[in-house]
């Protein structure tokens, strides 16, 4: 993928905050190692379970290389961080409480060995995130990392589309898109295409990328979005991009132009493709489906009717595969509360609400707008979509938010910050 977007040049216009023709987007002093590491970050939590693919692959073959990409995430922002710099994060300060209560029900080993595993992964990742912190500045360095990321991601799956179609939209999951090279299911390669669709679109309105630039990246990434039949990406990207736009709309031409563009254009569709939108909708699905979540209901009643000791009831059962008995639980806060309790539902709640105080409170700027975009996202997909109690996309993509929202250094550290004058010898003085 070429262009601006790719190449991290941020072209000036009316609209761009401090852009000056050919500033890089990489802030002094940031080493482009790290977006290795983002990219480390993202392949662990690509997961190791999903469709069938083309060549079959060990599930232990894809634990290996996914853990090992943490690994190396961490050893090598290690590597860059030695002094172990690092910046007062909120988001990172609660994510590590989390591990509080995961660690405690855990140790019961009531859901076996592999909870005490998951600790160690989620532990390694909120280390990782502590280390990255230290470049975290509010540009939006790390929104160009995670959309060359998931584009790569999206990228492998238009590749298995064409080598096999025939698996990468088989029957059992109804002829939606899945990954074909990869074991990706429809809701993960729908999240991906609906995270970067939105987040360029936001660039592009900000002016730090062209169109074709962002053409490339928006117009593949829809149609995927669309192959998935995928509707809570759907309605996170629309929902998410509605408040994300409406937090600019104050302050940029753009944004309003494209805002009452969007209006005219969505009331035309709804009108004329009504019929198609529907269909496209339901998925062939009957009402009653639809009225319980595609089943998603009846694992949450039973759930939350299963009897629980107080232990378990505030730490929970420890960290699992996000299922209860047998069947995915689909919703991030019954997963939070079955692994980590009430406590980690209450750090959770925290966690969300002090990233959408932040944002709320920060002026109107581009990186505030994608914070906003990432945020109304997860909060949306959590009621369908598990992930938010343990290392995942979704944290992931708040962790992304959480460094949108960080301060400057210079404006963190205040007039302290000011580079000294450079002391003039006492000979010269004469």
């Amino acid at each position: 993928m070429g262009g601006d977007l790719m190449r991290g040049a941020l072209p000036g216009g009316p609209d761009t905050a401090d852009a000056r023709p050919g500033a890089e987007a990489r802030p002094v002093g940031t080493p482009k190692a790290v977006g290795i590491v983002w990219a480390l970050l993202a392949l662990n939590t690509l997961g190791s379970a999903g469709a069938k693919t083309v060549i079959p692959l060990p599930r232990s073959l894809i634990q290996m290389a996914t853990m090992g990409a943490l690994v190396s995430a961490f050893a090598l922002a290690l590597a860059l961080n030695l002094r172990l710099r690092i910046r007062p994060s909120a988001f990172v300060f609660l994510l590590t409480l989390l591990l509080v209560p995961s660690v405690i029900a855990s140790a019961n080993l009531e859901v076996g060995y592999g909870a005490l595993f998951r600790c160690t992964r989620l532990a390694l990742f909120v280390g990782t995130l502590w280390l990255l912190s230290r470049w975290w500045d509010g540009s939006l360095t790390f929104v160009r990392h995670h959309i060359r990321m998931y584009f790569a991601v999206l990228v492998l799956v238009a590749a298995g589309l064409v080598v096999a179609p025939g698996t990468a939209m088989p029957e059992y999951y109804g002829g939606r898109l899945v990954g074909a090279l990869w074991p990706l299911t429809p809701p993960q390669i729908g999240q991906y295409a609906a995270i970067i669709i939105g987040l360029t679109v936001l660039l592009l309105l900000g002016r730090q990328v062209d169109r074709t630039s962002a053409a490339v990246v928006i117009v593949p990434s829809l149609v995927l979005l669309l192959l998935t039949h995928t509707r809570t990406a759907t309605l996170g990207l629309l929902i998410g991009l509605v408040l994300a736009i409406g937090s600019l709309v104050l302050t940029s031409s753009a944004a309003r132009r494209f805002f009452a563009w969007t209006v005219v254009c969505a009331t035309v569709a709804a009108v004329a493709f009504s019929s198609a939108l529907q269909s496209w909708y339901l998925r062939g699905q009957s009402q009653e489906n639809m009225s319980n979540l595609t089943g998603r209901a009846k694992v949450w009643d039973a759930l939350l009717a299963a009897p629980r000791s107080t232990g378990e009831k505030v730490f929970g059962v420890g960290l699992s595969d996000k299922s209860f008995g047998g069947l995915p639980i689909d919703n991030s806060w019954l997963a939070v509360y079955h692994e980590q309790g009430l406590i980690g539902v209450t750090i959770v709640a925290t966690m969300i609400a002090t990233l959408g105080g932040v944002a709320l409170l920060r002026p109107p700027s581009l990186p505030r707008a994608c914070a906003i975009f990432l945020i109304s996202y997860c909060a949306i997909s959590s009621y369908t979509e598990a992930g938010l109690g343990d290392a995942s996309p979704y944290l992931l993509h708040l962790a992304l938010a959480a460094s949108l929202l960080a301060l400057p250094a210079t404006a963190a550290a205040g007039p302290a910050a000011e580079v000294p004058r450079r002391r003039v010898p006492r000979w010269a003085r004469r």
